[in-house]
């Protein structure tokens, strides 16, 4: 059996590997710094390979650089043995929901996420601190320290373990500096987690978004800018020494643009509120379009145009005029005879084609008459499909956002009583994914999820689109300020208030989907960042004596537990942590079953050959458990043994 790292991967030794795929020479191995061997690059050969292209050291070029860049970049490389602990408490709808929510510094999160998230995600949002001078810097990476160092200064934490924030104010020598370092490395790594078709989009203000653009041209490249939107985000208050601001930008990044499918926009998919009830197109949503619009020039080729139409008590209706047909029967015609005789939209023959796509309804008013000229309240709509709508719209969103002001994020927070100030209106990150056309199975992301916009978002989009997008939501546990509304009102940190809003915003939209939101996913998974499941022996057991090995029982840290142990595991096998997670009892040991059978994994101790033969017939794909699982060294003399007889292609896994 394998044994489980137990920590993410080393993306430096990820490049190395890719370097090896395109030029094997120049791949050599040395001893690191504990001794053991490694694979390395000698860069002698690289750049013979590659003279025409490397510039000379000292000479000149277009460079963005600031102080600890490096640092930075080598910060985003290094891999983590945190972990992250589920929270079934706190969740919704645990064992079943395909979202996710996790706490904890996105930095560290990031790369817990990476290897098992690596190119599967379509779209990523983020609002980021636009760095105004009074903002809390939220995100104080220190590249001069170590992490544990970082982590026990003085006032970084609190006696809840909860972070303390400073303030980025211009005053401070390194105020840009400190945004940019913050900023690079999550950036570089979110850039592993885009499918190649996927976006990001990332909103900022003037005080960045120069240095913005130039940080993810170089990580991104120049040739995958999709372009910088710009969005109203107020109403003009005229405040302001010079311009009133009233808006931000949107930049916009493809992973790769030429796989980046065109942005889609310019329909209002709340205006098709209705079900189809019956027939061929059952379960499509439509909305009714008068079939008289006054606009339409009765003179101008219209002239089987003006008809009778039959009303369901027997009345019939038609557009306003001098002239009427003078049989009264439904599809009874007459040709205008002047620009007052106004006709239909539809013809006479597309009308008897398409008498199912007409509704006729009884209002309180009408624009149409009834026979002669009388006065109705009734009056013929059309039935258009979204559907067909969004097969034939070919237009691009304009780069100028004018419907999506935070005002509307303060109204529908204040619906949900939920108190949180700057947030983005939930119809803005809604618009994105209808833009990025996401579809059943696609992963949208944001990093900075402040109130759980992302998270209302997504779930009002699988309604109105009857999609099943998955989304991730991650926020550092920043806490409230005690003269705050929001610790006020109960909320100790920002994810308490964002899983609230969550919450409540899922029970609202699955209210109001009525039948249609009975298969609408409204939970979602917390997750919590914290240090490793395991003790430092079993990562280091070289730096132990065989007396300090021989007192430890255990490599699993007192506090964790079986399910926190499977939540580690599940990164290093490519499995996403939304999968289906289900526990069982085999042979009375508590057994743990992901998507089915793919991983089946055990951390009971005294598991004997039973057990093992059971889940060995299952045939899955991954088994993990313990070494200290076993009942007695005969069962891991006889593993292999069971694994080999019934099932010889699963990867067994140890820790």
């Amino acid at each position: 059996m394998e044994k489980l790292r137990m920590k993410s991967l080393d993306a430096v030794e990820g490049n190395v590997a890719k370097i090896a795929a395109l030029f094997p020479h120049c791949v050599t191995e040395r001893l690191n710094k504990d001794g053991k061997p490694e694979l390395a690059i000698d860069f002698d050969k690289l750049r013979a390979e590659l003279s025409t292209d490397v510039l000379d050291t000292g000479e000149e070029r277009y460079q963005f650089t600031w102080p600890d860049k490096r640092a930075a970049s080598r910060l985003a490389n290094t891999p983590t043995d945190k972990t992250l602990r589920p929270d079934v408490d706190a969740s919704v709808d645990f064992w079943n929901t395909k979202n996710l929510y996790i706490e904890g510094d996105n930095l560290d999160v990031l790369k817990v996420l990476r290897e098992n998230y690596l190119g599967k995600v379509k779209m990523i949002y983020i609002d980021p601190p636009y760095n105004t001078g009074k903002d809390s810097f939220t995100y104080d990476d220190d590249f001069s320290i170590s992490e544990e160092e970082m982590e026990n200064r003085s006032g970084c934490y609190d006696s809840l373990g909860l972070l303390n924030f400073r303030l980025n104010a211009e005053a401070n020598g390194r105020f840009h500096t400190d945004w940019l370092n913050m900023m690079y490395c999550r950036i570089k790594i979110a850039r592993d987690f885009l499918r190649e078709d996927g976006t990001i989009f990332i909103s900022i203000d003037d005080n960045e978004v120069h240095n913005l653009r130039k940080i993810c041209d170089e990580i991104f490249g120049a040739n995958n800018f999709l372009g910088c939107a710009g969005r109203i985000s107020k109403k003009a208050n005229n405040q302001g020494d010079f311009w009133a601001p009233n808006f931000d930008y949107l930049l916009t990044y493809a992973k790769n643009k030429a796989l980046c499918p065109a942005f889609f926009g310019g329909i209002n998919y709340s205006s098709y509120n209705l079900i189809e009830e019956a027939g061929p197109r059952k379960g499509e949503r439509y909305q009714l379009v008068r079939l008289y619009m006054t606009s339409l020039d009765p003179m101008r080729g219209c002239t089987n145009q003006r008809y009778y139409i039959e009303c369901p008590d027997g009345s019939f209706i038609i557009p306003p005029g001098e002239i009427f047909p003078s049989e009264v029967k439904d599809g009874s015609s007459v040709i205008p005879q002047s620009g007052k005789d106004k006709v239909w939209r539809w013809s006479y023959q597309s009308y008897l084609a398409k008498k199912d796509q007409i509704v006729v309804k009884k209002g309180r008013s009408s624009n149409v008459v009834g026979v002669n000229g009388e006065p109705t309240l009734w009056n013929a709509f059309t039935k258009t499909y979204l559907n067909d709508v969004i097969e034939k719209l070919t237009a691009s969103p304009n780069s100028f956002i004018e419907d999506h002001i935070n005002q509307k994020a303060t109204h529908e927070l204040n619906q949900l009583d939920i108190p949180f100030s700057f947030a983005k209106p939930s119809s803005l990150l809604k618009y994105l994914e209808e833009v990025c056309r996401l579809e059943t199975g696609d992963i949208v992301m944001d990093f900075f999820s402040g109130s759980g916009t992302l998270g209302d978002a997504t779930m009002q989009y699988n309604r109105d689109l009857s999609q099943k997008v998955k989304f991730i939501c991650v926020q550092i546990p920043e806490k409230c300020d005690t003269d705050s509304d929001e610790y006020k009102a109960g909320f100790e940190n920002i994810c308490e208030i964002g899983k609230e809003r969550i919450r409540r915003a899922g029970k609202k939209i699955k209210e109001e989907a009525g039948l249609q939101g009975q298969d609408l996913d409204i939970g979602f998974r917390v997750l919590k960042l914290d240090s490793s499941n395991m003790e430092d022996v079993f990562y280091t057991p070289e730096e132990l004596d065989a007396g300090q090995i021989e007192g430890l029982i255990d490599n699993v840290k007192s506090d964790r537990t079986p399910l926190d142990l499977l939540f580690q595991v599940m990164p290093e096998l490519d499995i996403e942590l939304s999968a289906k997670v289900e526990e069982k009892e085999v042979n009375g040991k508590k057994v743990f079953f992901v998507d089915d059978t793919y991983l089946i994994a055990t951390f009971d101790t005294e598991v004997n050959e039973s057990t093992v033969t059971e889940i060995a017939k299952m045939r899955p794909q991954y088994f993990v458990m313990r070494d200290s699982s076993a009942a007695n060294d005969n069962v891991l003399d006889n593993f292999e043994q069971i694994f080999k007889h019934y099932s010889p292609d699963t990867i067994r896994k140890i820790l």
